[in-house]
């Protein structure tokens, strides 16, 4: 039985050291989650049940389980690298078959899917004309599809947010004198306004369009300071935008603070693109909608008294672009950059989780599969329900102890040195039992 004994130890520290030099050899691959050979003691059955004297026959390899603890991050160049710092796993596909990995080294295939160096196409909600889908779990692809022009007034509610604007005009301001005596309002007649400011807005093809603002002081009504605004489209004199009151008017009460329009019922603004000159200024209007409304919103302007300035200034329309660049966030989201300036959600990588991560099926190549004793994926966005947070341009290194590893081979061998003395001595108490005459 000691021969028998001394065999099981060998064999188990034979497949210690088999775990170990797996773990060293993958001390710098990617993702790499270390295991752990885990032993249990042998005695033999019998009949009787068991007793105090019962002696053991040795030992047998019980499990070899992985230790799925958090490994370094490490910076890289790659955009497309992805890191999880905490728990989760990337979901993979391919051919209809679904693994998972915490290798985070992707690439873009020719079709512009996102995807691991063996072609298995990472996994992700989808996203909806403005939003991440949650309930559409499909191939996280990144689309170089030019993104539309949005017209000035389209990016809310009904008629959209338009343009916002801040200003303060100066209380110190007088009026002008073309006004002051009894003249008329003239984009080229500098003494018929104060002071004025200009911005692009855009039209349904994305064409820009200058808009420009003339703010002039006309006195005191009702205990209000009163300043008129005027409006003129592309430098055309002749054509004039139609404001919602006309003419369009900012009171000011004795703090210096917007009393009309007040907060949350902006002036609106319609500006006739079909108009005569129009058509023919730069740039070409073609078949753009003959009519562009929106709201222009002056909530926060002030008149106090310094110099005139604008301190805030937004408007939702764009032309069209084209993707310059993206980058993931930390919740996993895909964002795309374009050269029109704005970013648009292209999707949301989606990670899962399991109750019995160790329960996985070892799949080879940095990837698991589901079995029975993991229980069934659970996916989530990143940093929700105890998942991770995303880390993009990283990758997480493997959490194998280099040093912890070769005291552990160390260890091993003694082991394994120990059990062929077991058998040695055996050997050598047989050998004496046969001499015996």
């Amino acid at each position: 039985m000691s021969f028998q004994t001394g065999l099981s130890g060998l064999n188990a520290a034979s497949k210690n050291l088999d775990v170990i030099g797996h773990n060293v050899a993958n001390s710098g691959t990617v993702g790499f989650k270390g295991a752990q050979a885990q032993f249990a003691d042998v005695f033999a059955a019998s009949l009787s049940g068991g007793g105090a004297s019962q002696v053991g026959i040795g030992t047998r390899l019980a499990n070899v389980a992985q230790q799925f603890t958090q490994g370094n991050i490490t910076a890289t160049n790659n955009p497309l690298d992805l890191a999880i710092n905490g728990a989760g796993f990337f979901q993979l596909s391919q051919a209809g078959a679904t693994t998972y990995s915490r290798n985070g080294q992707f690439q873009l295939d020719k079709d512009n899917f996102v995807v691991t160096n063996g072609g298995q196409r990472l996994q992700g909600y989808q996203v909806d004309a403005n939003n991440v889908v949650t309930g559409a779990l499909g191939d996280m692809m990144i689309s170089t599809a030019s993104q539309p022009p949005q017209m000035t007034g389209q990016g809310g509610t009904v008629l959209g947010t338009g343009a916002q604007i801040q200003l303060n005009l100066d209380s110190r301001a007088t009026i002008p004198a073309t006004i002051a005596s009894g003249g008329v309002f003239s984009p080229s007649d500098t003494a018929s306004y104060n002071k004025s400011t200009s911005f692009q807005v855009y039209d349904s093809l994305g064409n820009a369009h200058t808009l420009a603002l003339y703010f002039g002081y006309t006195g005191v009504a009702a205990g209000n300071a009163q300043w008129t605004v005027n409006a003129r489209v592309d430098g055309v004199p002749t054509v004039a935008p139609v404001f919602s009151t006309s003419p369009a008017v900012l009171s000011f009460g004795t703090s210096g603070k917007l009393v009309s329009p007040t907060a949350g019922a902006p002036l609106n603004i319609t500006i006739d693109l079909a108009a005569t000159g129009l058509a023919q200024t730069p740039p070409v209007v073609n078949n753009a909608a003959a009519s562009l409304q929106f709201n222009l919103d002056f909530s926060g302007s002030t008149q106090f008294g310094s110099a005139f300035g604008v301190s805030a200034l937004t408007q939702d329309g764009y032309t069209a672009g084209e993707l310059a660049g993206f980058s993931f966030g930390k919740d996993g989201t895909l964002q795309g950059r374009y050269t029109n300036g704005q970013a648009r959600t292209l999707g949301q990588v989606a990670l899962a989780d399991f109750a019995n991560p160790q329960g996985l099926q070892q799949l080879g190549d940095n990837q698991w599969a589901e079995s029975p004793n993991s229980g069934a994926a659970l996916l989530g966005a990143p940093g929700s329900a105890g998942l991770g947070l995303m880390q993009s341009s990283a990758t997480e290194d493997s959490n194998v102890d280099l040093t912890a590893e070769l005291v552990n081979m160390i260890v091993a061998q003694r082991a394994y040195q120990a059990n062929a003395q077991t058998i040695k001595t055996q050997d050598a108490i047989q050998q004496t039992l046969i001499n015996l005459r």
